[in-house]
């Protein structure tokens, strides 16, 4: 520890009233309890924990029977908000929706390899990005989705509203749970990234005066399925 830390650290001691410690802090526990991680809500219990902290954090969310109903929640949306351009990461459950034949007054475009400058230009003209989401968390209300060749980022980060479609078999309780199913994946087989999305963009200033959709959409829907 250099003269100017140590004398940094003795005036902050000295104003808590408190000798300044000498020894490493012992630190006997890490990670979440052992009670925590055998901790685990049934399905409904994990759906109504998501909505509730899914709608907290400014969200939407709706749920459905099958995937024929989210097709329409879709179309209806589209037609809601006038979209005239939409696009979907290429998954095989989205293309399986037929957007481009359901939307015939929209331009659909799906992710996939190639001129990424073009791709990330069209999410950003975009005005509803719509994915998969790989997991969903109940007690943080949020999902993670991962990026590769075939999903990239944009869809969820440029677009002016945001679809996630959430299959409740992916719903987890806790973080952790979500988190674990990465351990130990080796390097080939890692994301490029994973993204944990809790409602719409948010942003606030040092007056913490909050803007939604700044950085991001800012209207996010979760459409849990199943």
């Amino acid at each position: 520890m250099s003269d100017q830390q140590q004398a940094f650290i003795q005036m902050i001691s000295k104003r808590l009233g408190r000798p300044m410690s000498s020894e490493t802090p012992r630190h006997p526990f890490k990670g979440a309890p052992d009670f925590w991680k055998t901790y685990e809500l049934d399905l409904e219990q994990r759906i109504d924990l998501f909505r509730d902290n899914w709608a907290k954090a400014g969200g939407h969310s709706f749920r459905f029977s099958t995937m024929d109903d989210v097709k329409r929640f879709i179309v209806e949306q589209a037609h809601s908000l006038q979209a005239r351009q939409v696009v979907q990461q290429n998954q095989p459950e989205l293309l399986a929706l037929r957007l481009k034949e359901h939307l015939p007054s929209c331009k659909v475009a799906t992710w996939s390899p190639g001129n990424r400058d073009e791709l990330v230009a069209t999410a950003a003209s975009a005005d509803i990005g719509i994915s998969m989401v790989d997991q969903a968390v109940a007690h943080t209300g949020s999902i993670v989705v991962t990026s590769s060749d075939n999903t990239g980022r944009s869809v969820s980060l440029l677009p002016t509203v945001f679809l996630a479609i959430i299959p409740v078999d992916r719903l987890k309780t806790r973080l952790g749970e979500a988190l674990a199913t990465y351990d130990g994946l080796p390097r080939k087989h890692f994301p490029a990234g994973i993204h944990f999305i809790s409602g719409p963009s948010r942003s606030a200033d040092i007056e913490n005066d909050l803007t939604i959709g700044v950085h991001g959409p800012g209207v996010v829907f979760a459409l849990l399925v199943g």
